[in-house]
Order: C-alpha cells, then sequence, then structure tokens
C-alpha cells in the first residue's frame, strides 16, 4: 500500500500506525466498515495494554490452531472488512498452507462491500472465495452475519473467526463448529467461546499461524491431535488478562 513507505521502520509506533493507515485505506476502497474504524481502535487499545508483542499463551494458541486447521477436514477462515484491510496476503498465505477455503462475513453486508473484499483477496492471491452466494444460514442469527455458503461455513468443521461477534460465535458453536477466534479482549465473549482463543493482534497472529502451520506440515495425525490437546484455553485467557491487570 502507497502510504505505508512514508511510515519509517524504525518509529516506535510504526506497527500502530501501519494497522491505522491499512484501516483507512481499507474505508476508501469501500472494503472497511465505518464502524470498523471504531473496532480497531478498541483492539488497539488493548494491545496496548499487552505490550504489542505475541505473548508466550498467545503464541502456544497459535501452534495449535495451526495444528486444527491441518487436523480439519474442511476448513473456512471468515474474513470481515478489517481482516481484508489488515492481513489480505496473509490470510491468502494461510489458506494456501493449511488447504483452507476462505470465505467473507459481514454485519453490514451489500452486494458491493462482499464484491469489493472478493476482488481485493484475489488481488492478493486467493483463487476462490466464497460467501457471495449465500445459500444457508447459521440458525438464530437474523441479521446479514447469519447469510453463509452451505459448501463453506455452513458445512465446515473448522471455522477461524478473526475479529468476530460474539453472537455469531456462539452460534457457530451452537452448530457444533470447531472455533478458533482471534481477539485482543480476553475478557470478550468471541474468544470465550471458542475452543482455541486466539489473544493476540492479527497482524502478528496469521503470519505466526501461518510460520506455525510450515512447522507442523510433515506433522502426523497423532502429533498434531496431541498439540491441540495439549492446549489450555483458560490458561491462554488467564494469562492475557493477568498481563493487563498487571499494568
Amino acid at each position: 500500500m502507497t502510504d505505508e513507505v512514508e511510515i519509517p521502520e524504525d518509529h516506535p509506533r510504526y506497527q500502530s500506525l501501519l494497522t491505522r493507515h491499512r484501516i483507512e485505506e481499507g474505508v476508501e476502497k469501500g472494503i472497511t466498515s465505518k464502524q470498523g474504524l471504531i473496532a480497531e481502535g478498541r483492539g488497539e487499545s488493548f494491545d496496548y495494554l499487552l505490550g504489542e508483542e505475541t505473548l508466550p499463551s498467545a503464541d502456544e494458541a497459535e501452534r495449535a490452531a495451526a495444528a486444527r486447521l491441518l487436523l480439519a477436514e474442511q476448513a473456512v477462515l471468515s474474513v470481515n472488512g478489517n481482516v481484508a484491510a489488515l492481513v489480505p496476503g496473509e490470510i491468502v498465505e494461510l489458506a494456501e498452507v493449511t488447504r483452507a477455503d476462505i470465505e467473507v462475513n459481514l454485519f453490514n453486508r451489500t452486494d458491493e462491500r462482499m464484491q469489493a473484499i472478493a476482488d481485493h483477496l484475489r488481488d492478493h492471491g486467493a483463487e476462490d472465495v466464497k460467501g457471495l452466494t449465500a445459500d444457508a444460514r447459521i440458525a438464530g442469527l437474523e441479521h446479514e452475519r447469519g447469510k453463509v455458503d452451505e459448501d463453506g461455513i455452513y458445512s465446515a468443521d473448522v471455522v477461524l473467526v478473526p475479529l468476530e461477534d460474539g453472537d455469531r460465535a456462539e452460534a457457530l458453536a451452537e452448530m457444533g463448529k470447531t472455533e478458533l477466534v482471534i481477539d485482543l479482549n480476553p475478557l470478550s465473549r468471541s474468544p470465550r467461546t471458542a475452543a482455541i482463543p486466539i489473544i493476540d493482534n492479527i497482524i502478528r497472529a496469521i503470519p505466526n499461524m501461518t510460520s506455525h502451520a510450515r512447522d507442523l506440515a510433515g506433522a502426523s495425525s497423532e502429533e498434531l491431535e496431541a498439540i491441540v490437546a495439549e492446549f489450555d484455553r483458560e490458561t491462554a485467557l488467564s494469562e492475557a488478562e493477568n498481563v493487563i491487570r498487571d499494568i
């Protein structure tokens, strides 16, 4: 993105400024909603409290999430406007490494935004982007996030839902999906619903998951299952909360 080169990489707030520029550009392109600006600001405040770094417990969650994606029969990476603006190429790379599908899902859904995000992801290397068909619905959700593709999120056994709404996270859990949630707030409903809550900034979490997935590509199913089983979700949530409370 053209504006990013104007930020010196040695600037102490480089990552934060970079994130803001990507969200701003997402709004200008019609990818990110104005509400997404507010959501990003809220997330950034939690990242500041967490020290703007990946905690050891978050790295363990990212490794477990990578293992779970590799074990999945049908994994889907859910993408909203902020995800598309912040990590489009990184999402495409994670999908390729884990053989997962990508599906666009929006609360403020319009045909124009859906198409813009799908095109944006294709510009970053995605070959197939789901979500535009919307021929199935998540039970109990009357708003637009309930619309999904039947051969995508609706049929998936494992869903990565970064920057997720709590009500959809709960609805997906009710459907029996294994949810991997990326959220900077350890007290939010979404990570507390997830099988694997990842309390980290998405701009660090997605590349870390991809790196772990590459390292685990040759692992047996038994080894991957052991990694998932050893992960303690309650510890991951409580350690992130303790870091915030101890500031």
